[in-house]
């Protein structure tokens, strides 16, 4: 007589979503229009408006690339991701910051982003995060033109560390019949320029010449793209996805 055995179950090494101990590293990306979320294991998970609760009355506490509501901020991202990361996990955190956020955002990034119960929190520069993620060649100087929905940055890149860098509180989200898409255009052109004037070296020219690379909302606006190739007469070479570039 043959007895059948009921077969043992088999655990997958990788558990469903949201008890996968090692889905513990998580990537977010906060602008002041836009918050997004990238968390190993799963892939992009957010790409929601950013404000501290939703609906009428609003509170938007990141604008133009300052986090204006710590608080606020915090109650957001528990929120948005407080019931999404494993349970038992202490994730590692990721946060993109604007170049020339300084060490203001930084700090308050951090502390918002403690409601998460991290492992430990990395800043990385906005245009780095960009570079990484495009698989751009960081053995030569790459200048980054980061055009978001309420601030757009410049910034040059050498051996992958930031090297120079321009801002303007100026993005996507600002055009009307007062500021013309070209304005950006132009904005972007005139922060190069003088990043140019006051470069001492060869390095700006080098990475003018290999073609500055675009991210953000902006580089899928062709009145803003075809703006800045006229008066910089470079190629332009806009990352895949770029709005949600820093965060891949």
């Amino acid at each position: 007589m043959t007895l059948l055995r009921r077969p043992r179950a088999v655990l997958s090494r990788h558990r469903p979503w949201p008890l996968c101990r090692q889905c513990s590293g998580v990537a977010l990306d906060m602008g002041s229009a836009r918050t997004r979320a990238w968390v190993s294991g799963r892939g992009m998970i957010l790409d929601v408006p950013t404000v501290t609760f939703p609906g009428a009355g609003a509170v938007y506490p990141i604008q133009r690339g300052s986090i204006v509501d710590t608080q606020g901020t915090a109650r957001m991202l528990d929120r948005l991701l407080g019931h999404r990361l494993p349970r038992f996990t202490r994730p590692v955190v990721v946060v993109t910051a604007p170049v020339l956020g300084g060490p203001a955002y930084r700090t308050e990034a951090r502390s918002a982003v403690e409601v998460l119960r991290p492992r430990s929190v990395l800043t990385v520069p906005s245009a780095r995060a960009v570079a990484l993620g495009a698989g751009a060649d960081l053995s030569r100087p790459l200048l980054v033109m980061d055009i978001g929905a309420h601030l757009t940055e410049v910034v040059l890149l050498v051996d992958g560390a930031v090297f120079d860098a321009r801002r303007t509180a100026l993005g996507t989200g600002d055009i009307d019949d007062t500021t013309p898409s070209a304005r950006i255009g132009e904005a972007l052109a005139d922060m190069t320029t003088s990043m140019l004037r006051q470069d001492g070296t060869s390095l700006t020219v080098d990475a003018l010449s290999r073609g500055p690379l675009l991210a953000g909302g902006g580089a899928l606006r062709p009145e803003i793209t075809c703006r800045l190739a006229d008066r910089l007469h470079v190629p332009l070479r806009a990352v895949p996805a770029p709005h949600t570039a820093a965060v891949r």
